[in-house]
């Protein structure tokens, strides 16, 4: 399997460390609010990423980090926390906010039919780890302490600039975060911050340089060594966590290891609501309850997601987000043409042939509907382990739907149908699978087949009706009657 590497700028195959053991370490919520379409095409993105390595045999180990506490609203280590302030807004402790939007998180990746991450560790419940590493960046002097906290010291790490082509002789304070004149370097970023000495905050511990909490990048760092070595196979966050957040990470990870922090790095690109960037001052943080107020279903939003490329500036609005639903609505259908087969013997020149088995296999494999649908699953394959390439993957599978719907449902498609739903299913988490309709129903079907061919439209538009009541649809092709599930 092969992803972008934003390390080398360049597509590199995965090269994991223990094969077939991949490390994965995904940045997770900051949980103070409830999260937005552009946190969750993230969040499903990464989780497309380990279905894929397993379809490639790969065995991933995923953590993905819960932050809630010490991400504070600027870049530049100042300002409130989020955890602070979504408990002024809701009148709530900063625990008791956290619990609430983590509990919220972790039932939204299972409404949204995640795999589950091997671990979701809280940064509150790792504040030891975090203290050890700043002890360990102490000791080989790449701190310092100021009036607010303990910061790192990024001329202390020649490579700093490095992973996000920073140009830090040209950077000008107030260009990529606020400038604490106090701190040696606009780039140097805090560890461990200070409470305020006029006020108690919720979230307070004491270290070995005074009474505090620890900055928003540690988190990572301590998490991801603690859950998964020194050294991952892949790290996966948001594009904008490039320029400070994850080259904070290295800074501080490989000054204490010597060893790289990660053998490639994934990042996914930004999404923006109705044209524009998501943002609390333009209300426009959509919510899963958004979505499903609106009659969409959360498969069709998943299915949303893919359709665009994960490095792809994607655009979210709620006429592509309804497109998506009558896709899905599409495919849900092409899914129960698995139970109308149409057969062998109606379609094959069998009355010379002799009548034994390998015969019918010789037929099927010559088939250009069997090579085809060969053609579509290795496609489909292909495009997802060649850096998650989901719109081609979706144009392979609409290459078999159209095929289904010009030749009818043949039973040379059946296996390739069986197979791309299942794929469908375990790479997109989208299960279209569905139950076969009774027998008194399929006998109603064939009674509306026979009056329509005495040309009895009353009766027959009375069965559509009783077949309608029963959540049914009919569709008349020239291959005979479909039906499908509303």
């Amino acid at each position: 399997m092969k992803l972008y590497n934003t390390l080398s700028r360049q597509i590199e195959e995965i090269k994991p460390i223990n094969p077939p053991v991949v490390t994965v370490y995904t940045c997770g919520p900051t949980v103070y609010d409830f999260p937005h379409v552009g946190n969750w095409f993230t969040f499903i993105r990464y989780d497309l990423l380990v279905r894929t390595l397993q379809l490639s045999g790969l065995k991933p180990k995923w953590v993905m980090n819960v932050t809630d506490v010490g991400h504070l609203v600027s870049d530049a280590d100042s300002g409130e926390d989020k955890l602070e302030k979504g408990a002024r807004r809701e009148h709530k402790t900063a625990w008791e906010v956290a619990a609430y939007y983590t509990e919220y998180f972790i039932d939204g990746l299972q409404r949204l039919n995640f795999r589950t991450p091997d671990h979701l560790p809280r940064a509150t419940e790792h504040i030891q780890e975090q203290i050890d590493l700043i002890r360990r960046l102490d000791e080989k002097g790449y701190t310092y302490v100021i009036s607010d906290g303990v910061y790192y010291d990024t001329a202390r790490f020649p490579r700093y600039a490095d992973f996000a082509r920073l140009d830090l002789d040209e950077q000008q304070p107030g260009a990529r975060v606020e400038f604490d004149p106090e701190k040696r370097s606009v780039a140097d970023f805090a560890l461990w911050k200070f409470s305020p000495k006029d006020h108690q905050r919720d979230m307070e511990w004491e270290s070995p340089w005074g009474r505090g909490f620890p900055g928003w990048h540690i988190e990572c760092s301590a998490m991801s060594m603690k859950y998964l070595g020194e050294t991952l196979d892949v790290h996966a966050g948001g594009i904008d966590h490039i320029p400070v957040h994850h080259t904070n990470e290295i800074a501080q990870s490989e000054a204490v290891t010597g060893k790289p922090l990660a053998a490639i790095w994934m990042h996914t690109n930004h999404i923006s609501v109705e044209g524009e960037k998501i943002s609390k001052s333009l209300d426009n943080g959509v919510t899963l309850e958004d979505i499903e107020a609106h009659g969409v279903s959360l498969a069709a939003f998943r299915l949303h997601v893919f359709e665009s490329h994960y490095r792809s500036q994607s655009k979210f609005s709620w006429e592509s987000l309804e497109a998506a639903q009558h896709r899905l609505k599409r495919w849900q259908q092409m899914a129960d043409l698995r139970f109308q087969i149409i057969t062998a013997d109606k379609i094959l020149p069998i009355s010379d042939a002799p009548k034994n088995f390998h015969y019918y296999d010789q037929l099927a494999a010559d088939h250009p509907a069997s090579r085809l649908s060969e053609a579509v699953i290795a496609d489909f394959d292909a495009a997802l382990q060649n850096d998650l390439d989901t719109p081609k993957a979706l144009a392979s599978i609409e290459r078999l739907w159209n095929a289904i719907e010009a030749d009818g449902m043949l039973v040379f498609y059946k296996t390739a149908l069986v197979k791309i739903l299942t794929r469908i299913d375990e790479q997109f988490g989208i299960n279209l699978f569905s139950d076969d309709i009774t027998d008194t129903q399929k006998a109603v079907i064939a009674e509306r087949e026979a009056v329509r061919a005495a040309k009895d439209w009353t009766t027959s538009d009375k069965l559509r009706d009783q077949l309608q009541a029963d959540g049914i649809g009919l569709r008349d092709n020239p291959q005979g009657t479909v039906w499908y599930h509303l």
